[in-house]
């Protein structure tokens, strides 16, 4: 689970990306799911968009990827949603430590 200033950094991070996933009309397939695993192990920080045509909204889309791919949603805005995961091997994004 993201604390609020963990999340703030990486949507600070998310601005700069670029958007590389497109969920379309054929909604959540199996190969959505594969390129979404495989683009947070190669850059631990994703941006995608969920086009007008998809039958699921930009939050049921973020929540059920993250729920497959082990990941966290960060932010949904619009059509636009930032999901994030680090590396099981040397992680490349270092999030602010939890103050308790």
């Amino acid at each position: 689970m993201l604390s609020s200033k963990q999340r703030a950094f990486l949507r600070g991070l998310a601005v700069e990306a670029d958007t590389i996933l497109m969920v379309g009309k054929s909604g959540m397939s199996p190969d959505i799911v594969k390129q979404t695993d495989d683009a947070l192990e190669a850059r631990e920080l994703l941006k995608g968009k969920v086009l007008e045509t998809a039958p699921l909204s930009p939050r049921e889309a973020a929540e059920q990827l993250a729920r497959e791919t082990g990941a966290e949603v960060v932010q949904v805005i619009g059509a636009k949603f930032v999901l994030y995961r680090a590396k099981k091997k040397d992680p490349a994004i270092v999030l602010p430590k939890v103050k308790k």
